[in-house]
């Protein structure tokens, strides 16, 4: 499912300032030869402030990316959804209003736009064991994969916000994220498994999942969602 040269021109290159750093001098610089990062972790950025990094977040059958994901694609007005079932990762993958099972991500105004989606927010509740009363946030990262741009988020990092329902009071959802109980004792992976889990084959084991819009005869959206596995 290869992307029109077209498309690809719509995508700003994304800048690091890596080039401007490495022209500063660096000074009092200990050289060590010995240095490695056996036994190290590298610290999840979900313990971190992050209005700014990417994120999608599921909650009460509808599904959302923030701001700070458009705003990294100003040109792009549909993505499509990718799940990998094995490892555990989902992609948002810009593509033309045409391709099958795309769907819009943004407002006319570019604003965050929360899609219903009930079969698809069930099958990745069933996936990964969660409670449906939950709300689940996934920070991401904007990925070149196969001369595409595309967002990977790890389902199984969530930052997870509790909602207490008490019979006959509006439910309440905590202001303050909880994690996986394995996270307990570690400040993060390995590096050589946090470098492994930022490679991704784009289209092995993925399924291509799209979000439909449709407005009933009562005048309220109805969004379902299709299936399709992409060989």
């Amino acid at each position: 499912m290869p992307m029109s040269e077209n498309f690809s021109d719509m995508i700003p290159e994304i800048v690091t300032g890596q080039e401007k750093a490495e022209q500063r001098e660096i000074l009092d610089v200990i050289e060590d030869v010995d240095f490695d990062y056996d036994g190290y972790q590298v610290v999840r950025g979900e313990y971190f402030a992050h209005i700014y990094e990417p994120s999608i977040t599921f909650n009460l059958s509808k599904i959302y990316l923030n701001t700070a994901s458009i705003k990294k694609l100003p040109e792009i007005d549909y993505v499509q959804i990718l799940v990998n079932s094995e490892e555990k990762k989902l992609a948002v993958r810009p593509c033309g209003e045409d391709e099958k099972d795309s769907f819009l991500w943004c407002t006319p105004k570019r604003k965050p736009k929360q899609i219903t989606c009930r079969v698809f927010f069930g099958k990745i509740i069933s996936l990964m064991d969660w409670n449906p009363d939950y709300r689940y946030k996934l920070l991401g990262k904007l990925i070149k994969s196969n001369d595409e741009y595309l967002f990977i988020f790890d389902l199984s990092a969530p930052e997870i916000y509790t909602r207490t329902i008490v019979e006959g009071e509006k439910p309440k959802t905590s202001r303050t994220p909880v994690f996986p109980e394995q996270w307990q004792n570690q400040f993060g992976l390995p590096v050589a498994e946090h470098k492994r889990r930022m490679q991704v084959n784009i289209f092995n084991g993925y399924t291509v999942f799209g979000i439909n819009d449709k407005k009933a005869k009562t005048n309220s959206e109805n969004q379902n969602i299709e299936g399709v596995t992409n060989e």
